[in-house]
């Protein structure tokens, strides 16, 4: 709950209108796990919201660690299933790519959390519980909305999310330590550029509109050109990033033709582009580019003037591609 909210519950339950900002203290500084440790609150007001609410923090309930310090931590949602977050260190970052859904309507192919259908949107605070519970809360540096779901697909609750995040009331992060990935749906994208300054990352994959179609079903409704065309009214020249997240595979996108077609597309955008390495995925025909092809590709579209990166792999020995941890549990749960 934010500032406005908690004086509401203060205010219906009768008690000082200082215990809201009390209680908010607890929540996002303090980061208390149960009413009871608000003791700042008399006994008998801990009593009285204890019996409505609930901090609603939970630990993981499962993990997998990875040999390069990744991590992958499994939470549970409502109805028993489960969503992931990766706690990804390197140096002096370290960043946790949390979920924003249970499941995922958009169905790309190339992608395990896809493939388990929708399950339902993840609340503020189920979003808010994966930052906050997990060992190395304490010591993380940025967050990026691109695990589980389609974050434009639960805008209001992402929001809220970014704003306990942002907020002077919450943890008073910079908005540059957040980073949001979309496919591109346009309405919700445009509110999203224009009610924060998070940083902007878009799925790819091909600047061609019949195979992007083929890889990402969302082209159809949302070209990726109508994405670009709506972002180049925006300013992305100075502290805010915009980034093109593109997976190569082999044989499939990663030639001279589309790194040349991708700059095209990309043309008087400020914008970096993350080639990214795929993580094979049961029941898909799709492979990873080799080094070399990555290599070359992100040399074209350098030299045609667009920064590109290689992203390095990370905990490709725990199932880290998106919802794959989660979907061999849904497999499990079914079996049983």
């Amino acid at each position: 709950m934010n500032p406005s909210q908690l004086a509401e519950v203060v205010e219906a339950m009768r008690m000082p209108r200082f215990t809201a900002s009390q209680i908010a203290k607890w929540l996002y500084e303090k980061r208390a796990v149960s009413i009871d440790e608000m003791t700042n609150l008399s006994k008998d007001n801990r009593r009285r919201l204890a019996e409505q609410y609930v901090v609603g923090r939970e630990a993981p309930a499962g993990e997998m660690r990875s040999s390069d310090g990744t991590v992958k931590y499994l939470f549970r949602a409502y109805g028993g299933k489960m969503i992931e977050s990766v706690y990804i260190p390197d140096g002096d970052r370290a960043t946790l790519c949390v979920s924003s859904q249970v499941g995922c309507k958009m169905n790309c192919s190339f992608c395990a959390t896809g493939k388990q259908g929708f399950h339902g949107n993840l609340s503020a605070a189920e979003i808010i519980n994966q930052i906050f519970s997990i060992p190395e809360s304490e010591t993380l540096t940025n967050i990026v909305f691109m695990g589980m779901g389609e974050p434009m697909d639960n805008l209001s609750e992402v929001l809220k999310a970014v704003d306990v995040l942002t907020a002077k009331w919450g943890l008073a992060w910079s908005p540059k330590r957040v980073t949001v990935s979309s496919i591109g749906k346009l309405a919700e994208l445009q509110q999203l550029v224009e009610k924060t300054d998070v940083h902007i990352a878009i799925s790819v994959h091909s600047p061609y509109h019949q195979e992007r179609e083929k890889l990402m079903p969302v082209e159809k409704a949302y070209p990726v050109k109508k994405v670009m065309e709506l972002l180049a009214h925006y300013d992305f020249s100075h502290q805010r990033r915009l980034s093109v997240e593109y997976i190569c595979f082999s044989g499939l996108n990663d030639d001279d033709a589309h790194a040349v077609a991708l700059s095209k597309l990309l043309a008087g955008l400020k914008v970096r582009v993350n080639l990214i390495r795929f993580h094979a995925i049961p029941g898909a025909s799709l492979r990873s580019s080799d080094e070399e092809r990555m290599e070359a590709f992100r040399d074209r579209l350098n030299a045609c003037g667009i920064t590109c990166t290689i992203r390095r792999s990370r905990g490709e020995d725990i199932m880290a591609a998106c919802g794959m941890l989660a979907g061999k549990h849904l497999k499990e749960t079914n079996k049983d």
